[in-house]
């Protein structure tokens, strides 16, 4: 009779917060520890296994070697820009699943700040993934085209940071890379608390996690994430271009989310980022900016343009010109007193720019200096 045994069941990530916390009171170990154990792996990205972390309980040694692993996840590739402000991570999943992060290097230095010029240095941003591709289907967006597969843990969220750390300091978080954030709620909730705790200590602030405008789930986020910056991909001043655009819109009527974000900034006394694709011929015309102006005009917001990034010789949109893009900018500006921004495009030529994450990357790989470039943080009022 031939035997048989059960596969034993994959370990968690040391970064799966919940699942530590609970593992270690089970077994009576104070959480104290944990951070400690993340910042050991913080610091030896390559670590095999947890037995190097000193001064552990050693009942936590045995527990960490039979239920987690340093890190779930492995960095495959990297490709970095050809102007270097832009390195995009290709990162294998336990699953066999990947999904994409991007690391885009800034200089505070940049321009001027009321007159004066700005003060500080370098700084980086990771561009994170929520979802491995995404159910919203937004038709401008290469990762949509991935239909849904599957939500990321806390731990393979944390994990983005983790591998980025090789490549730059990171001093900003968006939640800007695959995925519909709100569509995997508790793990966004869960894997922020550990960005803004010890070892990463990341400030709310300088975390951003965009939207398609899931009503719910914004309403839940003013109290479960203070400080956190909220983005709505609006892309559309009216109802019919939105879900012409974002099919997904239909489940979230444009003057119920407006309803949400009122209330939203009703509690807090911070500005929302509204982003808006430019597409040539749909959404970029001096009405619809009037119109914009005239859905935005009560709020405290700030209105980020985005130039469409191309996903493929099959795509049904074009890229606004620059002259309706500064059309469009300066009603906003003029004519309502919005604040409104260009955003620069970084990454294009590695696929890492906005809307272009799908899950494939050159083959060259390279390290080495920046050119440097304006901040996403220096948008606040």
């Amino acid at each position: 009779m031939a035997s048989s045994s059960a596969a034993p069941p994959s370990r968690r990530s040391v970064f799966d917060a919940a699942y530590i916390r609970s593992e270690f009171s089970a077994a009576g170990i104070s959480a104290h520890f944990i951070p400690l154990i993340w910042k050991y792996v913080l610091q030896n990205p390559r670590c095999g296994d947890l037995d190097g972390i000193p001064s552990l309980p050693a009942n936590a040694y045995a527990l960490l070697r039979q239920k987690f692993r340093p890190t779930t996840s492995t960095l495959t590739a990297a490709a970095d820009s050809k102007d270097r402000t832009t390195t995009k991570l290709l990162i294998r999943l336990q699953n066999g699943e990947s999904v994409e992060a991007v690391v885009m290097r800034y200089d505070t230095r940049l321009g001027k700040y009321d007159g004066k010029p700005r003060p500080g240095g370098v700084r980086a941003t990771l561009c994170v993934s929520s979802q491995v591709g995404c159910k919203m289907g937004c038709r401008f967006c290469a990762t949509g085209t991935m239909g849904f597969k599957s939500n990321l843990s806390s731990g393979e969220i944390v994990e983005q940071l983790v591998h980025a750390s090789r490549y730059s300091q990171i001093r900003n978080v968006v939640f800007m890379g695959m995925g519909e954030p709100m569509n995997n709620y508790n793990a966004l909730v869960e894997a922020i608390g550990v960005f803004t705790g010890s070892p990463f200590q990341l400030s709310p602030k300088r975390i951003t996690v965009s939207t398609v405008g899931i009503i719910h789930a914004i309403n839940k986020f003013k109290d479960d994430l203070p400080n956190v910056n909220l983005a709505v991909s609006l892309h559309a001043p009216d109802q019919d271009i939105r879900c012409q655009i974002m099919p997904a819109a239909r489940a979230f009527p444009l003057e119920k989310l407006m309803n949400a974000l009122q209330s939203y900034q009703n509690e807090r006394d911070q500005a929302i980022f509204i982003e808006y694709i430019m597409l040539d011929g749909v959404n970029d015309q001096e009405e619809h900016a009037h119109q914009l102006g005239k859905l935005l005009e009560t709020f405290k917001a700030v209105v980020n343009l985005i130039p469409f990034n191309p996903i493929g010789s099959s795509s049904n949109f074009k890229t606004s010109s620059d002259q309706n893009v500064k059309k469009f900018q300066k009603v906003l500006r003029c004519t309502y007193g919005i604040r409104t921004t260009v955003r620069q495009q970084m990454g294009q030529d590695i696929a890492g720019a906005c809307g272009q994450l799908v899950v494939s990357l050159p083959d060259e790989r390279s390290a080495g200096g920046a050119t440097l470039l304006s901040d996403i943080e220096d948008l606040r009022l």
